[in-house]
């Protein structure tokens, strides 16, 4: 090009000068088209700001361009929201969404479930956890399912998960200590969550079996945000293809419980032994796969991400890091050598509570509650159609300077006082609240004395950018860490046997506080 004179441009440009105009109007035209057809939509949308763009495409490409990049895809809301005001609509995938921002939007959307509102995912979400799982059935199915897999988060099954993580915690902190390098806290939390969940619910302990499911899972999970094209190497492509693989090992090891191969005592085996049962005392082996798998994805996505979230905040705010430590140390010095934690001591940890509950506040790990509209509906004095995405944008309200003070400070005490309804909604509310609510609990209180109560720490990586092209924000240094013993004398194996505790936190109490 830099041998090409101004006459030999010219030249070329009066030769092309018929192409070159033709694409200029072309491209007018379709800016002008885009523009009108916003406009339109826009009338029709009952003046919901925002920009629907072309049919299908709409902001897509935008949507996955913030989800690709370090600042994660909660930047295309936040983006949207300066742009537009706190209430918005957009189209991704072929599909209108609004933003519900309000604790009072929230109330009215989680106490319409089943009746103006049901749950509504993208495709690739949809695909990625199957037809039959809780996020997909409809009303009738999904109280069967959920009463049925209730009995999982029982309290008796929470004082056994107690124990495993708890020993867990106890033995892996104690071999990173001893190591004395630096460990991603994502990948600590990711596999011990992970490896608790898969002996409680299918007893898989064996490491090779261990790594191979946790593979296929975390291919689905990658795949939930992705244009949902079956083409190979595409995170879609590999979201199916590694779920193909889990309910063919699903399968495998249900075909073998029922030959009396093996009968371990866990939430599959419970599940089998239902199979004389009327059909709305049990569950079908799709159902069963489906929500295995959403209960393992699930279970370590979002808490483990949580527990990451909970070290970079408490390094980053020491004074309530040594609070605390100080209620942690406390319990412990209350408690036998080489005794394991229990549900009563859980129930002793007000502050710690209150930490976990800011971590959650803070982090967001489910970013916003998808629901599709199943009538035309008003909230909050704008229309939704029929069909219409609503999505309850749990970050906005969590973040509201109206709900909390400073909130993009970590204070923990902001939980001394009860918060109003629906500020606080980390597990959603209503009929689909999270099930595994407790469990997440058990395992981030268990983790905050574990780690607090035996070691000081230093973040190795300040790293503040976003792991890309994922449906929860994490970190993407994974957060890394060196830990260091405080007392050897506070440490404990996790041996002893648990007394029934009473408990942990009742949902009427939680409801109150959503």
């Amino acid at each position: 090009m830099s041998g090409i004179s101004k006459e030999e441009l010219l030249l070329v440009a009066q030769n092309y000068y018929g192409t070159i105009l033709v694409a200029l109007i072309a491209t007018g035209l379709t800016f002008l088209l885009s523009k009108a057809w916003t406009r339109v939509s826009s009338r029709k949308a009952h003046n919901i700001p925002g920009r629907l763009g072309l049919p299908f495409l709409g902001e897509t490409i935008s949507f996955l361009s913030a989800t690709d990049s370090i600042k994660g895809c909660y930047e295309f809301v936040r983006l949207r929201r300066l742009w537009h005001g706190k209430w918005f609509k957009t189209r991704i995938f072929g599909q209108i969404h609004v933003f519900v921002p309000s604790a009072e939007a929230a109330r009215t959307v989680f106490t319409s479930e089943f009746v103006n509102f049901n749950r509504g995912f993208i495709k690739s979400m949809a695909d990625a956890a199957g037809e039959k799982s809780l996020f997909s059935v409809p009303q009738e199915t999904h109280k069967r399912i959920r009463r049925l897999l209730s009995d999982t988060f029982s309290m008796n099954s929470l004082s056994k998960f107690l124990k495993k993580v708890d020993k867990m915690l106890c033995q892996r902190l104690n071999e990173l200590e001893e190591a004395g390098k630096s460990f991603k806290m994502l990948d600590f939390t990711m596999k011990i969550t992970f490896d608790a969940m898969c002996d409680m619910l299918i007893s898989v302990t064996e490491d090779s079996l261990l790594r191979q499911i946790e593979n296929d899972c975390t291919d689905v999970s990658n795949g939930m945000l992705s244009f949902p094209v079956m083409i190979p190497g595409t995170r879609y492509y590999n979201a199916i293809r590694a779920r193909k693989r889990l309910m063919e090992t699903l399968r495998e090891m249900i075909a073998r419980r029922r030959n009396g191969m093996e009968s371990p005592k866990d939430f599959l085996q419970s599940m089998l032994q239902r199979d004389s049962y009327p059909p709305d005392e049990k569950l079908d082996d799709s159902e069963i796969m489906d929500n295995l798998v959403v209960l393992l994805i699930a279970g370590q996505t979002t808490t483990s991400a949580a527990m990451m979230w909970s070290v970079k905040f408490l390094d980053d705010n020491r004074e309530a890091q040594d609070k605390l430590r100080e209620e942690q140390i406390s319990i412990a010095r209350n408690k036998p050598a080489g005794a394991s934690l229990t549900l009563e001591d859980l129930n002793s940890m007000p502050y710690a509570l209150k930490v976990m509950k800011e971590t959650l506040r803070m982090s967001n790990v489910l970013l916003w509650y998808p629901r599709v509209a199943v009538n035309d509906c008003t909230i909050d004095g704008f229309k939704i159609k029929k069909g219409w995405h609503v999505n309850i944008d749990a970050t906005c309200i969590h973040y509201d300077p109206d709900l909390y003070e400073n909130p993009k400070q970590f204070n923990p005490s902001r939980f001394d006082e009860m918060q109003k309804p629906y500020s606080f909604i980390p597990f959603g509310s209503g009929p689909r609240t999270c099930l595994g609510i407790n469990m997440a609990r058990v395992t981030m209180l268990a983790f905050f004395h574990r780690l607090t109560s035996g070691y000081k720490w230093t973040v190795d990586d300040l790293d503040s950018s976003l792991e890309k092209k994922m449906h929860l924000p994490r970190l993407r240094s994974g957060c890394p860490i060196t830990l260091k013993a405080i007392n050897k004398k506070l440490e404990s194996s996790g041996t002893e046997e648990f007394a029934v505790p009473p408990v942990l936190q009742r949902h009427g109490s939680e409801k109150r506080n959503v």
